[in-house]
């Protein structure tokens, strides 16, 4: 009987042990300070972002929330409404992507973007 429960803790024990979700920003603290925050334009960091976090909701014959992402003028009329900044964070509506949230870095780039004048770049 001792065997069985030792052999039951020691399952338990390798099963809890894997199971954790690793933040990479957290654990690789140098990849962050690699975010470009300098050189942030519309066509070479923002459609990047939108294009690969958004546009497969957002674009087509009937985007979800009948928001469309796909050219410029869309876009900078979400961004200068606010409520880009307020989807990418939560604030006030559903966090976007509803598939997880961008990253710390990608959500500055964003930020920066709209401060410097939403300028198609």
């Amino acid at each position: 009987m001792n065997r069985y429960i030792l052999f039951l803790i020691i399952i338990i024990v390798i099963f809890l042990a894997s199971c954790y979700y690793d933040n990479v920003e957290a654990l690789y603290p140098s990849l962050a300070s690699t975010c470009d925050t300098t050189n942030v334009t519309f066509s070479g960091t923002i459609v990047p972002i939108l294009s690969s976090n958004c546009t497969s909701c957002h674009s087509g014959g009937a985007p979800s929330g009948s928001i469309t992402l796909t050219s410029y003028a869309n876009v900078q009329t979400i961004a200068a409404s606010g409520m880009l900044m307020n989807s990418l964070k939560g604030t006030g509506v559903p966090a976007m992507p509803l598939s997880g949230s961008l990253s710390a870095c990608k959500i500055s780039q964003v930020q920066i973007w709209i401060k410097n004048g939403m300028l198609n770049n």
